[in-house]
């Protein structure tokens, strides 16, 4: 459990188990076997490990490590790295709010927070019931409808607190 502070409120954030089976376990190292077989094996196996598990925890890491002959602070390093990869798990529904420049001045750190406060969890956190995940990125690349937020694959452009909440209360 990890409690956080933002002004007066404090969020209690409890940490998603991953569901590692033996099932899972199999395929990743089958798939290993595979990339073994190619030069740099690294990147295809952390693509499919974070689509087995939903994302790449240190027990996934140590695993990848072991079957690669790489060092765990190379793998640990590569995950942490690279935006696409997490180790928590993601929740069902995951949103993203652009702080780039051009959101940023059109208002979206209002946005962020209005989503931090109904979801009541931070950036880079999942809801206790795994149906949110929050996210905050730098450009998504589409700057002429900012500032702008993404639900999965859907963009929402010309955002607003009010939008913010009108989307979540459909998702939920």
């Amino acid at each position: 459990m990890v409690l956080l502070k933002r002004g007066k409120e404090i969020y209690v954030h409890m940490s998603v188990k991953v569901n590692i089976t033996d099932e899972k376990l199999a395929k990743l190292k089958a798939i290993m076997e595979i990339n073994k077989k190619k030069p740099g094996p690294l990147m295809p196996t952390l693509h499919e490990a974070q689509k087995i598990f939903g994302c790449i925890p240190i027990e996934i890491q140590k695993v990848i490590a072991k079957e690669l002959n790489e060092s765990i602070a190379k793998i640990n390093g590569v995950v942490t790295f690279y935006g696409n990869f997490s180790v928590e798990p993601k929740g069902e529904n995951v949103i993203n709010v652009c702080l780039g420049t051009a959101c940023y001045v059109r208002g979206s750190q209002g946005v962020l927070d209005a989503f931090q406060d109904e979801l009541r969890i931070h950036s880079g956190q999942t809801t206790e019931d795994g149906k949110f995940t929050l996210q905050s990125t730098r450009c998504i690349g589409a700057c002429g409808l900012a500032p702008i937020f993404t639900v999965n694959d859907t963009v929402y452009g010309n955002a607003s607190v009010s939008k913010a909440k009108e989307v979540l209360s459909t998702l939920r």
